[in-house]
């Protein structure tokens, strides 16, 4: 699929076809940035991997105003646009991993070997903090509006994106999760 002009006019910046708003995306980096408190981790460096056109940014730098944010983007039409690091999340290396990783609904675009690769290396990316999300098969039959909803993807399960996430990472739920081995703690009914 082409993340062109077009894809982003009409997922991103057509208030009545957009999947997302601006209130929803702010609503969830404050999520992200009050569970990186609450875990305590001191957040100095930001991936944030398939940025897209940008919505989670200022308000994470808003939030997290000592980290240092890099945005990955593997459209090329985003990255002339807004200045965005070109690549690939399944290919992309880092001197030093980040404290916090995002990638949010990235992964659902990526054929399975291509996804495999993506979560494995986030295990190299990431020292503290994931937040994670992608379309799964469930979300488009009960949960995803259809008419702003990009369904040409690849789909699958929870289960599947779980398994392989928690070979490196524990998950506390909404979508967050803790680097293995990280010095935070969370508390036995904060996570699964």
């Amino acid at each position: 699929m082409p993340f062109d002009r077009e894809y982003y006019r009409r997922y991103y910046y057509d208030p009545r076809t957009a999947v997302a708003t601006r209130a929803e995306m702010r609503a969830r980096a404050r999520l992200i940035a009050a569970f990186v408190a609450h875990a305590g981790l001191p957040v100095r460096r930001i991936l944030e991997a398939g940025c897209g056109t940008g919505l989670l940014r200022a308000e994470l730098r808003r939030l997290l105003p000592r980290a240092h944010y890099t945005a990955l983007e593997a459209s090329a039409y985003l990255c002339r646009r807004h200045g965005w690091r070109l690549g690939r999340i399944e290919e992309f290396r880092a001197p030093v991993p980040f404290d916090l990783l995002v990638c949010y609904d990235v992964l659902q675009y990526l054929d399975a070997v291509s996804a495999e690769r993506a979560l494995r290396n986030f295990a190299l990316l990431s020292r503290g903090a994931l937040y994670f999300s992608a379309l799964t098969r469930a979300d488009l039959a009960r949960n995803a509006d259809r008419a702003r909803t990009d369904a040409d993807v690849y789909l699958r399960s929870a289960r599947w994106y779980r398994a392989r996430l928690r070979r490196h990472f524990r998950e506390a739920g909404c979508g967050l999760w803790l680097r293995r081995g990280a010095p935070l703690t969370l508390w036995e009914l904060e996570s699964h």
